[in-house]
């Protein structure tokens, strides 16, 4: 037992000083003290002559040292006793790159590629090694040799990177499509990998290279995979109506349900492309073969054109009652209660009639969240009806329905929105204040600006005039009395100027600028707060919008770059960061990674 405890002891100690003798050899190295970082290997080297690490740290520390003859040596020495080991070749000969002798590296290089035509497998190996040292072009030949002689290995993948670090996007494409039709379900991966270099422009090379290479395999072989392909590129390009073609070729050979198509078209109608929109889903209602699509269909059909009117209500209306007449009255139809709840209460101004119906449907539903779903709409009315205590009650109904749901935190917030849109500062700071932590960003950034909102406009102005002006705007907008909340604003404006909450103000009539369509006011606004603001909370915000309404409404993509370009070298930290800057790259024409 006190031999077994020695060797047991013994062992353990000599594997510790190793260990600790590799860290050291390893900080030697990294300080660049390659001589001593080179006899610590060697030492380490002598007591375990099979270790690699140590083996390749010796080279490594003559390599650094320039002592080139020394490190081939050794290299010669193993290759000589070992057997099937090629990669000893692509040492020796990157070792010779490093001595400037291109010729005889090329030599080693090639005798490294060669011991693939005796061993295939060696292929994979082979092909990391040259990866090691960046010669891409040599690790793809040995990729495209090992898959050329052994039908079994699958090398499209690692090919597929290189290609893509080379720039040569068809040879890349190629084998990325490679690599799903062998493997149908790496499709998601591949899908990663071209969004790396397909943008929204058509013209764009990548993406006019990849329509070329997925229409000419269609027509060589029409699998349903080059069909989901196409149907990708052109949802990428924003072209709705080509993926549409393509996902009906998909649909009508019986591999994917109308679900599908349907998805289809709510992407059209999040990309503003109502007229596809419509084509889609029309579609989907006539092929359907189940009530609850056909539902589905024509209650988006329905919601669509109500976002889209602004005055003929009562065919809306008329509209609504039909489906209902067509469907019931029932928790089957919960989803369009609701959409007719909220067309009677936003749009249609018959506000009264919203609430009876939310009362009575809170009253029928049976699970909690859907109980949460009726009164958060419920809630949002009263606010609308300016029913303020009433709303809070219900607020925090929801939340204790749905506590351990997103629905919960936003019902949180909209209590704290609602205590601010009653003047209520104080309380709704508190419960900001605890929201800043929300496991939902979007509702922790939103605190934190009402927050900080609320905080900035109570120092200087203790009566907090101004800002019960503003929240009054905020609540104008929030009914969408947007003209009569840009006319507070002006106000604001007027009667403040230089206070605090000035470029609040701006930043908030910009945006219902945008909505009313009056674009150029908006620049305005944004341009005011770049010039008087810049080192303010509101900068990035104001650049990044400013940016955002170049590219998309004024048509000036130059201009657009330029404020994206702000927030890309002044805004680092900002939350608009990293759209910025891949829309900035967009723009200048890069492959977006």
């Amino acid at each position: 037992m006190r031999i077994l405890l020695f060797i047991m002891v013994f062992s353990f100690g000599v594997f510790g000083s190793n260990a600790q003798s590799e860290e050291l050899a390893r900080n030697f190295f990294d300080q660049g003290e390659y001589e001593k970082a080179l006899k610590t290997y060697q030492q380490l080297a002598k007591e375990n002559p099979g270790n690699p690490v140590f083996f390749y740290g010796m080279i490594s520390s003559y390599q650094q040292l320039e002592d080139f003859d020394s490190a081939e040596d050794l290299l010669r020495e193993k290759l000589e006793n070992s057997a099937n080991n090629p990669n000893l070749l692509i040492e020796i000969g990157h070792n010779f790159e490093l001595r400037k002798d291109t010729t005889k590296a090329e030599q080693f290089y090639r005798e490294a590629l060669d011991a693939i035509d005796a061993r295939p497998n060696f292929a994979y190996g082979i092909a990391r090694g040259f990866e090691k040292y960046n010669l891409l072009d040599e690790a793809a030949d040995a990729y495209e040799k090992g898959m050329a002689l052994n039908s079994d290995q699958n090398f499209h993948l690692q090919l597929a990177r290189i290609y893509g670090e080379q720039g040569k996007i068809e040879e890349m494409f190629e084998n990325y499509l490679g690599l799903i039709e062998e493997n149908p379900n790496l499709f998601p991966v591949a899908n990663r990998e071209f969004g790396r270099y397909i943008s929204e422009d058509a013209n764009d090379e990548a993406n006019q290279t990849f329509r070329k290479i997925l229409l000419k395999k269609l027509q060589e072989d029409p699998q349903i995979l080059y069909n989901e392909m196409l149907a990708w590129l052109f949802i990428q390009q924003k072209e709705f109506d080509k993926a549409f073609a393509q996902q009906k070729a998909v649909y009508r050979r019986g591999e994917a349900g109308l679900q599908d198509i349907l998805n289809l078209g709510v992407l059209a109608a999040r990309a503003e492309d109502s007229q596809a929109a419509k084509e889609i889903v029309a579609y989907a209602i006539e092929e359907a073969p189940s009530e609850n699509i056909v539902l589905q269909g024509k209650r988006f059909l329905l919601d669509l054109e109500t976002k889209e009117t602004t005055t003929n209500f009562r065919d809306i209306e008329k509209k609504y009652q039909k489906l209902f007449e067509e469907f019931g009255l029932d928790l089957n139809t919960l989803d369009l209660q609701l959409d007719y709840a909220r067309f009677l209460a936003f749009k249609s101004g018959e506000r009264s009639q919203a609430i009876g119906q939310l009362r009575e449907l809170s009253e029928k539903t049976q699970s909690n969240f859907d109980k949460a779903r009726v009164k958060m709409l419920l809630a949002d009315v009263l606010v609308l009806e300016e029913k303020f205590n009433e709303a809070l009650i219900y607020y925090s109904q929801v939340q204790n329905l749905v506590k351990n749901d997103a629905m919960s935190q936003q019902a949180r917030f909209n209590v704290a929105k609602t205590s601010y849109f009653k003047g209520d500062f104080k309380w709704a700071k508190t419960q900001l204040d605890v929201l800043k932590s929300s496991t939902s960003q979007l509702i922790a950034n939103d605190a934190m600006e009402l927050s900080l909102l609320i905080e900035d406009n109570s120092i200087e102005d203790t009566a907090q005039v101004a800002l019960k002006e503003y929240a009054r705007a905020d609540l104008m907008a929030f009914q969408e009395k947007n003209k009569d909340a840009i006319a507070i604003l002006d106000e604001i404006l007027a009667n403040h100027k230089g206070e605090k909450i000035e470029d609040e103000v701006l930043l908030k009539q910009a945006e219902l600028y945008e909505i009313t369509g009056d674009y150029h006011k908006a620049e305005s606004n944004y341009l005011e707060i770049i010039r008087l603001y810049n080192s303010d909370i509101l900068a990035d915000n104001a650049n990044y919008y400013l940016a955002e309404l170049y590219a998309d409404h004024l048509d000036n993509p130059e201009r657009a770059m330029e404020y994206y370009e702000q927030i890309i070298f002044n805004f680092a930290d900002s939350i608009y960061f990293i759209d910025a800057r891949k829309k900035y790259r967009r723009l200048r024409g890069d492959n977006i990674e």
